[in-house]
């Protein structure tokens, strides 16, 4: 997947994948200055990358399950996404959700970056006699209609 880095982002190891079977490239933080997220806050972290996802995919950035296991800060709109016409630096929206202050240093691997293929969908609207017709045994339940057990 072609890849601009940015001069920011000069020294930077390119995301890879931690171990053969991972299905996440990290991402690394692109910050000049270390950035001190105190808890509750979020921020933008600049990858300093450009990337050019193939047609018929998004970028999925995700949270690493380190980061938000052992310090409460994960990615706040996780999964986002990076269509594949987006052409503008690839950032990363972190929120400590943490007791304590964390400090993202420059390197720091903040996200994964997953490439999914994905299916567009043509709407076709409906009225109400075809809704009828289309009712299933589930219907409307939503949120904890399906219980626990």
């Amino acid at each position: 997947m072609p890849a601009l880095r940015l001069p920011h982002a000069e020294g930077l190891d390119l995301p890879a994948y931690a171990t053969v079977g991972a299905a996440g490239l990290d991402l690394r933080a692109a910050v000049v200055e270390p950035v001190v997220l105190a808890p509750g806050a979020r921020t933008l972290v600049p990858t300093g990358l450009i990337l050019h996802i193939p047609e018929g995919h998004e970028g999925q950035i995700r949270a690493r399950s380190g980061l938000a296991y052992k310090h409460g800060v994960t990615v706040l709109n996780g999964p986002g996404t990076i269509d594949a016409d987006y052409r503008g630096e690839v950032k990363v929206l972190l929120v400590n959700l943490g007791a304590e202050p964390f400090t993202v240093a420059r390197g720091d691997r903040i996200a994964q970056l997953v490439l999914a293929r994905f299916a567009r969908a043509a709407l076709v609207e409906l009225d109400l006699a075809e809704t009828e017709a289309q009712k299933t045994a589930r219907g409307a339940g939503g949120f904890g209609s399906t219980g626990l057990g």
